[in-house]
C-alpha cells in the first residue's frame, strides 16, 4: 500500500501549488486568494521508482469564525489523521507568523512525522530561508519553490525516507481499467455534495447551506456492488451574467472540463426551486457532449403531495428534449431514492458502452427503411444501404448510402428513436451520422490504344461531312 503525506498550513502558502508540482498535474484550482481550497484533494507522486499519495488540504486559521472554517479545519485533521508523513508549508517571505505556530501546535499534538517546507524561497539564500522555522522543532527545514519547481526532487526523498510501501510501486498509478466516473454537477446550492456523502457513507466533502461551498472539482473513488466508482464533485454552475470573480470562472472551466471526462453525469435539481433555464442550458450541455445523463431531482421529502404533479409537469415541459435519461426524486439528505438513482447510473453507463454488432444495426436499418421510407430529393429516393458502430460514450451509429448529405433532421431523429427503442439505449444520447458512398469509377478515364485513336480520328472526319470512298 502507498504511503500518504499531506500538505498542511495556514492558508495562501502555495499548497495547492506544490500539490501540482509534485502530481505534475493541474488539477487543483490556484489563484492568489487566501481560503480556496476547502475539500481534501487527493494525487499521486511518483520520483526516481518511488511513489506515494499526496493530499492537498485546506488552509488552517487560528480563530474559527464561521461554520465553514471549522468544517475546513476537520477535513484538514482527517488528512492528517491518515498521512504518515505530514509535510508543513510556509511563506519563506512572510517568516514565521502567530498562525504558523498555531498549525504548528496542531501538528505537534497529531503526533505525525512533520517536516517543515519554506515554500516560495527562490532567489533567496536557502540558510535565509529556512531560519526562521527551527524555532517549530521539527527538524531542519527544507527550501523550495513549488511555482518554479526548485527543490522538489530532494523534498520528495526526505518525504519518502523510511517510508514502507514506496518503493516497487506499479507503473501505472491511478483508477483501475473500467471504472465508471461519475460528474455530479448543478446550481449552486441544489446538494451536491451531500448526495455524494450520502453514497459514500461519512462526510468527504464539506456540505454547507452556503451557495459556492465548493469551488474545485474533486474526485471520490467507492465502490459499490463490486464495480469501481469515482464520483466526481463539482462547483455549481450560475448564469454567465452572474459569474464576475475570476475563482467562480476557473471553477465553471473545470466542472465542464469534468463534464467531458465523465462516463455518466447526475444532473441535480433543487424541486423547492422551479426549473430555471440555466438548469436547461446546463443539461443540454451534457447531452451535447454525449454524455449519459440520470436526473436527480433533490429535496423531495419536503414538497407537499399536492405540489408534486406541479413540479413533475414543468419537468416535462422544460427537458422535453432529455426524454432518454432516467429521472429519479431523491432526498440526499435522507438517502430517499438514492439506491434506485444509482441503478440508473449503470444502466445508463453500460447502454452508453455498449457494443452494437454491424449486421444487428442493418438489420434494424431495414426495419426502420420498412416502416418508413426516406423521402424523395429531386424525384430520386435517398438510399441507405447499411450501417456500422462507429463510436461509444455515446453510441455512434453511422450510415452508408447515396445522397445522404440530404436527409432531413425529423428523418434523423426518427432513426435515433428507432436504433434507441430497438437495442435499449436508455439513459444515453446517441448519435446517427450519414456517409455517400464514393463511385469508385469517379475521375477515371480509360486510355485508348494507337489503333483506337486512329478509328476515332476517322469517324469524327467522316462525321463532318467527309465521303466514304466504296469500290466500282
Amino acid at each position: 500500500m502507498l504511503p500518504v503525506v499531506a500538505l498542511v498550513g495556514r492558508p495562501n502558502v502555495g499548497k495547492s501549488t506544490l500539490f501540482n508540482a509534485l502530481t505534475r498535474t493541474r488539477d487543483a484550482l490556484v489563484a492568489d486568494v487566501p481560503g480556496l481550497t476547502r475539500d481534501r484533494k487527493y494525487g499521486y507522486v511518483r520520483h526516481d521508482g518511488r511513489s506515494c499519495v499526496v493530499i492537498d488540504t485546506g488552509g488552517l486559521v487560528e480563530s474559527i469564525v464561521g461554520g465553514i472554517e471549522r468544517l475546513m479545519a476537520e477535513q484538514t485533521l482527517k488528512a492528517v489523521e491518515e498521512a504518515d508523513r505530514v509535510l508543513f508549508v510556509v511563506d519563506s517571505r512572510q517568516g514565521c507568523t502567530p498562525q504558523d505556530l498555531h498549525v504548528a501546535d496542531l501538528l505537534r499534538r497529531s503526533g505525525k512525522p512533520v517536516i517543515v517546507v519554506a515554500n516560495k524561497a527562490e532567489g533567496l539564500d536557502d540558510d535565509l530561508a529556512q531560519a526562521e522555522f527551527h524555532r517549530f522543532g521539527f527538524g531542519e527545514p527544507i527550501a523550495i519553490s513549488s511555482a518554479h519547481k526548485q527543490g522538489l526532487d530532494a523534498l520528495v526523498e526526505r518525504a519518502l525516507e523510511g517510508l514502507a510501501g514506496a518503493l516497487d510501486a506499479p507503473d501505472v498509478l491511478g483508477y483501475t481499467a473500467g471504472t465508471i466516473r461519475v460528474a455530479v454537477v448543478g446550481r449552486p446550492n441544489v446538494g451536491k455534495s451531500t448526495l455524494i456523502n450520502r453514497l459514500l457513507g461519512e462526510d468527504r466533502l464539506i456540505a454547507f447551506d452556503q451557495p459556492g461551498t465548493t469551488r474545485d472539482t474533486v474526485e471520490v473513488p467507492f465502490e459499490r456492488d463490486g464495480l469501481p466508482y469515482v464520483l466526481i464533485d463539482t462547483a455549481g454552475v450560475r448564469r454567465k451574467s452572474r459569474v464576475s470573480e475570476t475563482v467562480e470562472k476557473f471553477s465553471v472551466v473545470k466542472t465542464l472540463q469534468a463534464i467531458d471526462r465523465a462516463n455518466v453525469v447526475i444532473g441535480v435539481l433543487d424541486a423547492h426551486d422551479t426549473v430555471a433555464e440555466q438548469d436547461a442550458s446546463l443539461m443540454g450541455l451534457v447531452a451535447e457532449q454525449g454524455r449519459a445523463l440520470v436526473l436527480a431531482i433533490n429535496k423531495w421529502d419536503g414538497i407537499p403531495q399536492d405540489q408534486r404533479d406541479t413540479i413533475r409537469d414543468g419537468l416535462d415541459l422544460r427537458f422535453d428534449f432529455l426524454r432518454f435519461a432516467y429521472v429519479h426524486f431523491i432526498s440526499a439528505r435522507h438517502g430517499t431514492g438514492v439506491g434506485e438513482m444509482m441503478e440508473s447510473v449503470l444502466k445508463a453507463y453500460r447502454a452508453a458502452m455498449k457494443e452494437l454488432p454491424t449486421k444487428d444495426l442493418t438489420r434494424a436499418l431495414e426495419q426502420a427503411l420498412t416502416i418508413h421510407q426516406p423521402p424523395l430529393v429531386r424525384g430520386r429516393r435517398i438510399k441507405l444501404r447499411y450501417a456500422h458502430q462507429g463510436g461509444r460514450n455515446p453510441p455512434v451509429v453511422v450510415i452508408h448510402g447515396n445522397q445522404t448529405q440530404h436527409v432531413p433532421d425529423a428523418y434523423r431523429r426518427f432513426l435515433e428513436n428507432h436504433f434507441r427503442e430497438t437495442f435499449r439505449l436508455k439513459g444515453t444520447p446517441m448519435r446517427v451520422e450519414f456517409r455517400t458512398d464514393e463511385n469508385p469509377f469517379k475521375g477515371r478515364r480509360n486510355e485508348l490504344t494507337p489503333r483506337q485513336v486512329r478509328s476515332k480520328k476517322r469517324l469524327i472526319s467522316r462525321s463532318r461531312g467527309g465521303k466514304k470512298v466504296g469500290k466500282r
